[in-house]
């Protein structure tokens, strides 16, 4: 997986475009790479959530599910990690660049939630 995982910012290193911040439509522009590697990671962590589901179902001891759900939260994690740091590589650096600063208070709310 750390293979997938060096692929991924490998290629979000190298997708330098990231963020339309134009205000009436806000949208993220990744390379189709990007993009496919990252719905792939979520595609797993959905797969393990419906895994968690049924071990439930199944009266599975209480320990082993928690285990899965740190094992989900770690990869909701790396994904939400691999876009921050892009976001800030590529979107952050040319809004200031540009002189809008409010993109620092945009970013520290973002990052505060993420740190929950």
């Amino acid at each position: 997986m750390s293979t997938t995982i060096d692929h991924i910012e490998k290629n979000l290193q190298e997708d330098t475009t990231c963020c339309s911040h134009d205000q009436s439509e806000r949208k993220s522009h990744h390379s189709d790479q990007v993009k496919s590697n990252l719905i792939s990671r979520l595609n797993r962590i959905e797969g393990q959530v419906r895994g968690v589901k049924g071990m439930i179902e199944k009266d599975t001891y209480c320990d082993d599910v928690l285990n899965q759900i740190a094992s989900i939260q770690s990869a909701l994690n790396g994904v939400g990690k691999l876009l921050l740091e892009h976001h800030m590589k590529s979107c952050v650096i040319e809004r200031i660049q540009e002189g809008d600063t409010e993109v620092l208070k945009e970013l520290m709310t973002t990052m505060n939630k993420l740190m929950k």
